[in-house]
């Protein structure tokens, strides 16, 4: 895979990016735990995704952004903004979550099978 061009990575930067500014035009009651939430995960998403980008190849940063996914995902119960006031901004993360889990695992998939069973890098 060569630098800054693996689709996979360019949709979990793209999904990091949009759900940090999600809450510019998301309904949702104001000072929330949605709003921090989605800010503090698409940050996350978005900084591995550029790590990936920039180091193709690397079964960690890949796992990680599937592990975001997850994260978002899961988000709207465990951080309890999945009640009718907040459904916008549920859905968008687990948009956002399904997106980033497919781009995470995807990627460590083709790097699985770009260098072998084992997963091991040479650069």
């Amino acid at each position: 895979m060569s630098k800054w061009t693996h689709p996979q990575g360019l949709a979990a930067l793209v999904v990091g990016i949009y759900a940090v500014l999600s809450p510019i035009w998301t309904t949702h009651p104001a000072g929330n735990k949605a709003t921090y939430t989605m800010i503090a995960l698409g940050v996350i998403t978005a900084a591995v995704a550029l790590f990936s980008l920039a180091r193709p190849g690397r079964v960690a940063f890949e796992g990680l952004i599937a592990l975001m996914g997850v994260l978002f995902f899961v988000s709207p119960w465990v951080m309890g903004f999945s009640a009718t006031a907040y459904r916008p901004m549920a859905w968008t993360a687990w948009i956002v979550g399904i997106v980033a889990l497919v781009a995470g695992a995807a990627d460590v998939q083709m790097t699985r099978s770009e260098h072998g069973a084992h997963g091991i890098v040479t650069h």
